[in-house]
């Protein structure tokens, strides 16, 4: 075999080594054993530089990692058109236009099921393959900045979502460990839905009045009431709205922060490091305030930095989980606050509701005997019932349309306000009970919340059935 102009060696090697595979009985050739101690020398292997490229749940598309680790699993490489990706930016999307308060992504045995909480009610919008929700965990954990790879506590953590240049929605998210994974809860933060102003919250004219004529008081505690989702911050943020002026320093701490408002220094509550309201309201009395926000009254120590706020010259407003206004002073009694800095220190307590309202464009108005009102306990309708027995009212019903969820669109708010007088703080100071209260307060010219409820009925607002389910107690 000629040798190669190019590798003369190597040929003759080859034909050498052909004709001893053919030859097993000829000695090996001297070429062929290994030589002592010279090692083959090591080739690096030659590496394409390394380019930055999208992380499969960076929060947007646009966002580049400049990691050169590759994602384990269940992430993956992120594109504009990822399964994952597009499925969480739709249902993200699809919440907001449906406006949604809340969002649950529920994984259980063998299915996976994700509910929006519309209008205060829970319904079913999508199913994915259970295969799935491990995926879906960590696109939102990791939209959330929070740590995909902690899957045994809760966790909490929150994403920004920019729909135009001029709205962004948030959403506040906590996963919580299940028996068969993460369930995903994200509350929607609108900042245009927290600011209804005063007039589109709900209230009487009578409460209204009430409300405006204690905010304007130099100091004083207002307690807003409820249970959760009630919509207790929003009447918060439009009592600041009123008092964000340039003439007061107005503070707040809360448990998150849900709205930026300009002109007034928020707080976020950090247990880790143990900035807690109490300590952050403690403080806020050395910044020369003149009104104090506490997001939420837990234990007795904010309930007495409040007290001592309020005694000390300052305007507070606050939350409280009760079920009425009346409970709400007892409530505090049992928290340890002693009657005597109750009924100097609170002003005015609110406790509210929100029921569904109406559809205006398919309710449907009923006719219904004044006294078949007045045993469902419409008692407005008394003086009708005793002038005309044979009269009827006007009251309205929901049906449906393609512009509405069932009958009802949006939430209005069910309010009862109890203003502290003198009477009432003689009461409370003699240790009287919820019941006491509300009687004394009736006698001024308080209605409840059922009571309200029905004004609402009648208004032609909500639904009967609205009103004996957001007033059953």
């Amino acid at each position: 075999m000629p040798n190669s102009p190019l590798y003369p060696e190597s040929s003759q090697l080859t034909a050498q080594r052909v004709w001893q595979t053919n030859h097993p009985t000829t000695p090996k050739s001297a070429i062929d054993q290994p030589k002592a101690h010279q090692p083959i020398p090591h080739q690096p292997i030659p590496r394409k530089p390394v380019t930055a490229t999208t992380s499969a749940f960076s929060t947007t598309n646009t966002i580049q990692s400049t990691s050169t680790m590759q994602p384990s699993s269940p992430t993956k490489t992120a594109t504009a058109t990822d399964p994952i990706v597009k499925l969480v930016d739709d249902l993200l999307i699809k919440a907001v236009e449906l406006k949604a308060s809340d969002l649950h992504f529920e994984p259980y045995e063998r299915t996976y099921r994700v509910r929006f909480r519309i209008d205060g009610l829970m319904q079913q919008v999508a199913a994915p393959d259970i295969a799935l929700h491990s995926n879906i965990a960590a696109r939102l954990k990791v939209m959330a900045q929070m740590d995909i790879a902690e899957r045994r506590l809760p966790q909490d953590g929150r994403i920004k979502l920019a729909l135009t240049e001029d709205r962004q929605i948030d959403f506040r998210v906590n996963s919580l460990p299940t028996l068969f994974g993460e369930k995903i809860v994200l509350r929607v933060i609108d900042p245009l839905s927290s600011m209804v102003g005063i007039d589109n919250l709900g209230l009487e004219p009578q409460q209204k009045l009430l409300l405006i004529e204690t905010l304007q008081q130099p100091q004083g505690v207002i307690l807003i009431t409820g249970p959760t989702g009630s919509g207790k911050t929003v009447s918060l943020y439009t009592g600041l709205d009123i008092l964000n002026t340039q003439q007061v320093n107005i503070s707040s701490v809360e448990d998150p922060v849900e709205f930026n408002l300009h002109g007034i220094n928020q707080v976020n509550v950090n247990h880790k490091i143990g900035l807690t309201f109490a300590t952050a309201l403690k403080s806020f009395l050395r910044q020369d305030p003149d009104i104090v926000m506490v997001g939420e009254i837990r234990d007795l120590e904010t309930a007495d930095t409040v007290i001592k706020a309020s005694q000390t010259g300052h305007l507070v407003l606050s939350t409280l989980h009760t079920n009425s206004a009346a409970t709400t002073l007892t409530r505090l009694h049992n928290m340890g606050v002693p009657y005597f800095n109750i009924a100097t220190a609170i002003s005015l307590v609110v406790a509210q509701r929100l029921a569904r309202r109406l559809c205006s464009l398919c309710k449907k108005p009923t006719l219904i005997p004044a006294t078949s009102l007045i045993e469902m306990g419409l008692v407005a309708a008394v003086h009708t019932a005793n002038s005309h027995p044979e009269s009827t009212q006007v009251i309205y019903e929901a049906v449906g349309c393609e512009h509405c969820h069932n009958g009802y669109k949006g939430r209005i708010g069910i309010f009862e306000i109890i203003k502290i007088d003198e009477g009432l703080a003689q009461i409370i100071m003699q240790g009287g009970n919820a019941i006491d209260i509300k009687t004394a307060a009736i006698e001024q010219g308080f209605f409840d919340l059922r009571q309200a409820a029905i004004l609402k009925v009648l208004q032609g607002l909500i639904s009967i059935a609205e009103m004996y389910r957001v007033t059953t107690n």
